[in-house]
């Protein structure tokens, strides 16, 4: 059997971890009746109230069109809302209700305990350690995808010219 360098079951690692939380996530969001998706847009909604549509949808790196749809979603279950921006009269701002407060405190102690199961076995040294080196990882490609970006741009540029 070849062996497979380090990298590589690094980025396979990284990658089943990322499923398989996802996987978990939503299997343990059902409960509240939201997707793993309606999820993450209800907590980040509140780290960051007030936010039109666009900015939110780059935060989550997601296509406005698939924003809309779980925003659609969410506000017919009256747990956030669209108020019209003062500066622009084509967009909204995104506001939680006071219907969501509940649930998104159930959700952050369904976080919690989540991560707790995820990450039995380790110490807080090792959480700490972890937490830094993925931070690193996630500043690397974010380096290398807006450097790949400017590239594409630049070549775009010079066929077109």
């Amino acid at each position: 059997m070849p062996t497979v360098p380090i990298t590589r079951e690094i980025a396979i690692n990284i990658m089943d971890v990322a499923r398989m939380l996802k996987t978990y996530a939503d299997q343990r969001a059902r409960q509240f009746g939201i997707s793993r998706a309606q999820w993450v847009v209800l907590m980040r909604l509140h780290r960051s109230e007030g936010l039109n549509q666009s900015e939110f949808a780059e935060i989550l790196d997601l296509q406005p069109i698939s924003l809309t749809r779980l925003l659609d979603r969410l506000a017919e279950s009256g747990l956030i809302e669209r108020r019209p921006d003062p500066n622009d009269r084509r967009a909204n701002r995104l506001y939680l209700t006071p219907a969501a407060l509940p649930l998104i405190e159930q959700l952050a102690g369904l976080g919690n305990e989540m991560m707790d199961e995820v990450l039995a076995g380790l110490d807080k040294t090792a959480y700490e350690r972890l937490l830094t080196d993925l931070l690193h990882i996630k500043e690397n490609l974010r380096g290398a995808i807006a450097a790949r970006q400017t590239t594409t741009e630049h070549q775009t540029a010079k066929v077109e010219a």
